[in-house]
């Protein structure tokens, strides 16, 4: 799965909407929808803010186990 991927399966598995998770991170609903198609990479910055509120490893959201 890709990063986008990964995002959006661990948003509906918490049951947060996109707007949710825009705003606990801090940025537009239009970038979580650009960062779950895949058409924006988040940076290293936002995606350990994403695994914050997620509770994981930001490993887990690239790929990684």
């Amino acid at each position: 799965m890709s990063i986008g991927e990964n995002i959006k399966s661990r948003r509906k598995d918490v049951g947060m909407s996109q707007n949710e998770l825009a705003s606990a991170i801090g940025v537009s609903v239009p970038m979580i929808c650009q960062i779950e198609r895949g058409t924006k990479i988040p940076s290293m910055l936002l995606g350990k803010s994403i695994a914050q509120v997620f509770g994981c490893k930001i490993d887990e959201l690239y790929g990684g186990e």
